[in-house]
């Protein structure tokens, strides 16, 4: 019995596939079911020339199916390939898969070679092709020396770019620095070899930067040859550079830059000659120079171009001939014409061809003692050699078999046995390439089984074709035959067909032809049959079919539609315009019957379809709409052109057409170029996209197309004035699906949960989909374990969650995008890891390390990777302070948190207070949060030096005496000691005098300093000091009272019965004043008031003036030198005190301010630096002298800042960023008060005004 490919007798429509089972099946030859003995068969394999990612490992193809399963075996350049003795090469489970692991080691140049594969079960060995493994190369370029090149205005070019040799050949394009493609033209093209070429130059084509790239797409790596740099310049500017370096009867003509006829850059002479294989693209090339530019024609010298399968590109530069045969052999001839002349090149065409076959030979079951025959018949230039093997082996030396007999290309079988069986390879080979094919004869006794599923239902529209299946299976062959009904006689020839693969074909259905059809196949053996069910339907028709309108415009039109249908299917009516959907506006309501536009426009004229379906078939009928528009005003003298309109698509090949139209008119502006566009209605219906701009003198363009495409095109026409608006939209034309060319990208695996792996990717577009069902197979595996890649096939989403999985695995992971095609290239694999779940161990052996008083060092062993079960983010600390220990009865302060990033083991504290205990402990940190922390550890800081004295205030000012009371430091960071007070006297002058330097026990809080000089100024400096040393001082000026009082007048007392007020007016910014003229012994009751926006505010005191005192001046007012001398100074100090609130008004400052500004005050106590320390505390500012327009408190009292020290100064709240050594980055600073220096240094005084008049 001999299984055969049956012919198909009837082909139908592509649009009806969908609506019926049976309507447009391949009948295809039968297969022997894989339950019943077989021998081997190949059914899948590497490619012949199979050029691998030597990044990748090395998988070599070979599958085959058979009846015991085949077992595999290897042969590489011809000897046997033993895989056990590489420990790289493995062979899949129940395949003859080869993988070879060159990914861990090895190279993939030591597996280069040519590889066969055997398949081999009791009934025969099959064989797959020579498979020669060779991996790709990318080299780099060579490195050369490439000088600028100049030339001038007119002069043909050819740029070179001889690109590295390729495994496979480079893609080659030019582009500039920017990696942008340089424009190319007539005038400026890329050859075939990847050269450059230039008609003739312009000025415009100067640039340093022409850049030749060669694209290895199977390694994905691009390489780039050095720059070139094209200068173009003018005759004039030559000749000017030549004129500097020669005689004055020396110069350079012009000649080159005149016009000029065309002669060819590539290829060289009158004639050439190209040979190409059958089945390949042929390409024809010629380039030609001339000014101006010349354009290139093709004719053939001895018959047609084929209309088809000719594409012109390189702005016909290049010839292709798609599918070439060998009629395309012969004389093909290319002209180059400009306006000065042309020339031609003669091209001889040589097609050669492969081995390609005529009749391969097919499988073969017979039943014992039946004849059959093996046919291998293949056709090629050279005719190919056929030879016959048999499991493998040449069959002349191949054990005999008395069943069967060669005839060249035949063999012939007789009166076969069960040892007959056995597999047949048959090799056509020639120069150019050689075909394989493996054929089984396999002789079994089978009573026959049907293969088609019982009572199938066929449903059919009435006057269509229908076919009925019964796939069979038998040996001997079963005899076919089809009944209807449970007693009818056998169907005949007269009204069905009958196919060899057992379908029944009713050529012209009708009502009568409904009922149950019954298939019985017979042979020697046995009977089987089987029942299916034919149900033929009323077709659908359009009864009332919409008319032929004309309207004007802004009028209502209609269009009928109505539709009759087999009442067992349900009809929906669609209607189109110009094939495409109706516009969404409002005008246009659909109702059961018909269309209705209102307000009819200009753009509403076309063609309206109404289209009718059912499940089983279609059905429509059109009308066109004109529109009458008013007639239109001139149009002005110069406009934009007139849309391009006749489109019409040609050559309609897979990945390209041809696109004509007719131009507008130009509206007396010449046309520039055409702006050429698509739409996609299958994908972006409505959006235009740009596809092509061709010359104004073009009115055809070839266009490259992309699969799966539902392509419409429209043409703008574009002149000086503007461009137009666009023609009609081209006819619609759809590519055929293809695999999908890339995979998604983004992809990436990361854990949502400690027990699954969400894997993400960015999904595909429509467009870049290439095919209808597009979906992603998703593939992982351990990184580190041997499993296989487990896969899954999802729907277009962009996501997938895989459970179960380990806490915080790598995984590998790749992301293949396919459709109903076939499969994308192969993805890259990316790592991912598995969810994080929270560390387990807390960091041990925790050890802190005090360095001074305010910074702390803490090491820590670090915590088991594993432990971590996630990306480690770092170490976070946790520290408070627990209590001073010079305060025990303090509150609890919050936790501080500093983060150490990375596997860091230490870091620093800083900003610690003196003299305190704290707690810390220490804790892992993961992308899912906290471990547990580590034992607590506690430590405390050591004194540090104090702060400055809260405040200091003077009272109770006498003649000889000042008492001092003040507040302790706010933060003593230790013990006090003591107090250290200095002061000095300020003397008329201005002058500091000696510095005195006393010593007060820590416990005092108030001091008496006593025999002072009186009416004198002094100024203090105050400070505590711990065992550590001093602190931050403060500063204070003070003045004794003077031995004089004037007498108050009777009624300024403030102890007669009856009150009486003095009121004086002072300067707003003054802050005392000094009463004179009191009485000595009496009680005084004083106000200050203040008056401003927001009313008056005073405040009052009592005080008592002391006894009199005697005088200790000399009694000398009588005296006449001191009468004369008195009024000297009276006259000098009355001008001292105009010029003093001259430069008060002004803003200056006093002499007194610029003498202490440049006299440092003495016994400065610097910032410790010695230990490393960061600065403590520092006064907020420098406590001066009193300046003008300032002056002490009545109470004299100076309040210090409150430190603004905090870890936020310097850094985040919680995750404080440090130095390597764990330090913040930037240090405490601040400037502390100078203590004055010994000697007569100046310093500040009160105004004199004030200092005459004044008690302190």
């Amino acid at each position: 019995m001999q299984l055969k490919i049956m012919p198909k007798k009837k082909r139908l429509s592509a649009g009806r596939v969908p609506l019926i089972l049976f309507l447009c099946q391949t009948i295809s030859a039968l297969e022997v079911p894989l339950d019943l003995v077989q021998p081997p068969t190949i059914t899948h394999q590497s490619p012949k020339d199979y050029i691998i990612d030597p990044r990748e490992n090395i998988v070599i193809q070979c599958e085959a199916k058979g009846k015991p399963p085949p077992s595999f075996s290897w042969t590489r350049n011809g000897t046997h390939f033993d895989i056990d003795k590489d420990p790289l090469v493995t062979m899949k489970p129940d395949s003859g898969t080869l993988i070879i692991n060159i990914m861990s080691e090895g190279k993939a140049e030591t597996y280069e070679g040519v590889y066969q594969c055997t398949a081999r079960n009791e009934r025969g060995a099959a064989i797959s092709n020579n498979i020669v493994i060779r991996p790709s190369r990318s080299p780099l370029w060579t490195k050369e020396k490439l000088e600028p090149i100049t030339l001038q205005n007119g002069q043909p070019l050819v740029l070179p770019c001889r690109p590295p040799i390729g495994l496979p050949p480079a893609i080659i394009f030019w582009m500039d620095n920017s990696f942008q493609r340089l424009p190319q033209s007539e005038r400026v093209s890329q050859g075939l070899n990847g050269d450059l070429y230039f008609s003739n130059v312009l000025p415009e084509d100067t640039r340093e930067d022409y850049i030749c790239y060669a694209r290895f797409n199977h390694t994905q790596t691009i390489q780039q040859k050095q720059p070139i740099s094209l200068k173009v310049i003018s005759v004039d500017e030559l000749n000017d550079t030549i004129a500097a370096n020669l005689s004055d009867t020396e110069f350079y003509g012009a000649k080159s830059s005149r016009e000029r006829p065309p002669t060819f850059l590539t290829p060289e002479g009158n004639a050439s000659h190209k040979e190409e294989l059958r089945g390949n693209v042929l390409s024809l090339e010629c380039i030609a120079e001339g000014l101006p530019t010349p354009l290139i024609y093709w004719i053939k010298e001895d018959g047609t171009l084929p209309t088809n399968r000719t594409v012109y590109r390189n702005f016909q530069k290049t010839l292709q001939i798609i599918q070439v045969s060998e009629a395309d052999s012969g004389n093909y001839q290319c002209i180059a014409k400009n306006a000065l002349g042309a020339i031609h090149h003669t091209i001889s065409v040589t097609v050669k061809a492969a081995p390609y076959w005529i009749m391969a030979p097919q499988n073969l079951v017979l039943s014992p003692g039946e004849d059959g025959t093996l046919i291998c018949r293949a056709n090629g230039n050279p005719k190919p050699r056929i030879s016959w093997l048999t499991n493998g082996v040449p069959i002349e030396i191949a054990p005999d078999d008395p069943s069967r007999r060669i005839d060249g290309d035949t063999i012939i079988f007789s009166n076969v046995q069960e040892r007959s069986s056995a597999v047949y390879q048959c090799n056509a080979s020639n120069e150019y390439g050689y075909l394989l094919a493996n054929a089984f004869v396999n002789v079994l006794a089978e009573p026959p089984r049907i293969l088609t599923s019982a009572n199938t239902l066929y449903q059919v529209i009435a006057n269509r074709p229908a076919f009925l299946d019964c796939a069979f299976f038998g040996s001997p062959l079963p005899t076919i035959e089809w009944f209807k009904g449970a007693k009818g006689s056998a169907l005949h020839e007269d009204i069905y067909v009958f196919h060899e693969n057992g379908t029944l074909e009713i050529p012209v259905a009708q009502k009568d032809n409904t009922g149950t059809y019954t298939c019985v196949a017979r042979n020697k053996l046995g009977t089987a049959k089987n029942e299916v069910h034919v149900e033929v339907k009323d077709p659908t028709r359009i009864i009332e079919q919409p008319e032929y309108a004309v309207v004007q415009r802004g009028s209502t039109v209609s269009f009928e539609c109505r539709v009759k249908h087999d009442h067992t299917l349900i009809a929906t009516v669609t209607w189109l315009k110009d094939n495409g959907e109706l516009p969404n506006d409002e005008r246009f309501t659909v109702a059961k019957d018909h269309l209705v536009v209102t307000d009819v426009r200009d753009d509403d004229g076309g063609t309206y379809t109404c289209v009718a379906n059912t499940t089983l078939d279609d059905v429509s009928a059109s009308a066109v709409l004109s529109v009458v528009a008013p007639t239109p005003t001139p149009a002005p003298i110069y406009d934009v052109p007139n849309p391009p309109f006749d489109l019409e698509l040609t050559s309609q090949l897979d990945t390209s057409v041809q696109l004509s139209w007719t131009p507008g008119d130009d509206n007396n502006s010449p046309i520039t170029k055409f702006i050429i566009e698509y739409e996609d209605a299958m994908h972006e219906a409505g959006l235009w996209h740009h596809q092509a701009e061709v010359s104004g003198t073009q009115t055809t363009a070839q266009l490259k197309l992309s699969p799966y495409v539902n392509y419409s095109f429209r043409v703008m026409a574009e002149n000086s004035i503007g461009r137009s608006l666009p023609s009609e939209a081209s006819e619609q034309y759809q590519t055929k699906a293809a695999e999908p060319d890339k995979n998604p990208t983004a992809v990436e695996g990361l854990g949502s949960e400690p027990d699954n792996l969400v894997i993400t990717w960015k999904p595909l577009n429509g467009f870049e989909s290439n095919g209808p069902g597009l979906q992603y197979k998703v593939s992982w595996r351990q990184k580190d374990g041997d499993d296989e890649w487990t896969s899954v096939v999802v729907a277009n989403v962009s996501k997938y969650i895989v459970s179960g999985t380990p806490t915080f695995v790598p995984y590998l992971i790749k992301v293949q995008a396919l459709n109903v095609v076939g499969f994308a290239p192969e993805p890259a694999v990316v790592m991912g890891h598995s969810g994080e779940d929270l560390p387990m161990v807390a960091p041990g052996n925790v050890r802190v390390n005090v360095v001074n008083s305010t910074l702390a060092e803490v090491h820590w062993d670090p915590v088991p990777l594993k432990s971590i079960r996630g990306h480690l983010q770092g170490y976070r600390i946790y520290y408070w302070k627990a209590q001073s220990s010079s305060q025990r009865n303090r509150r609890h302060i919050e936790k501080k948190i500093l983060t150490f990033q990375g596997s860091k083991t230490h870091g620093m504290l800083p900003g610690l207070e003196p003299f305190s205990h704290y707690t810390l402990n220490v804790r892992v940190v993961n992308g899912k949060g906290e471990g547990p922390a580590s034992p607590d550890r506690a430590f405390s800081t050591p004194e540090g030096v104090p702060s400055a004295p809260s405040s200091l205030k003077i009272v109770n000012p006498t003649l000889d005496s000042l008492t001092l009371e003040w507040d302790p430091p706010s933060h003593p960071n230790g013990l006090l000691t003591e107090y250290t007070l200095k002061y000095q006297p300020i003397n008329s002058t201005h002058e500091l005098g000696p510095l005195i330097d006393l010593k007060i026990p820590a416990n005092k809080t108030r001091w008496t300093l006593k025999n002072l000089n009186f009416s004198t100024r002094y100024k203090f400096y105050f400070y505590a000091q711990t065992s550590v040393g001093p602190g931050s001082q403060i500063t204070e000026e003070a003045v004794t009272t003077v031995d004089e009082a004037g007498i108050l007048p009777p009624d300024v007392g403030a102890g007669k019965g009856k009150e009486e007020w003095r009121k004086e007016i002072v300067n707003g910014s003054w802050s005392f004043f000094g009463l004179k003229g009191l009485m000595p012994g009496t009680a005084y009751k004083v106000r200050v008031g203040a008056e401003g926006d927001s009313g008056f505010v005073s405040s009052e005191a009592v005080f008592e003036t002391g006894p009199a005192m005697a005088s200790r001046q000399v009694d000398i007012a009588t005296q006449g030198w001191f009468i004369g001398l008195m009024c000297a100074v009276a006259l000098l100090i009355l001008i001292l005190l105009i010029v003093c609130f001259i430069r008060r008004n002004k803003g200056g400052k006093y002499p007194v301010k610029e003498k202490e500004d440049a006299h440092a005050d003495p016994e400065i106590q610097p910032m410790k630096e010695d230990d490393g320390t960061f600065g403590e505390y520092s006064d907020a500012e420098d406590h001066k002298p009193l300046k003008k327009g300032s002056r002490t408190p009545s109470d004299r009292t100076v309040k210090k800042e409150d430190s603004d020290d905090s870890l936020v100064d310097y850094g985040e709240g919680v995750n404080g960023q440090f130095n390597e050594d764990g330090s913040f980055i930037g240090q405490y600073s601040g400037k502390k008060e100078k203590e004055p220096a010994e000697g007569n240094e100046s310093s500040e005084a009160p105004s004199p005004v004030n200092a005459m008049n004044s008690f302190v």
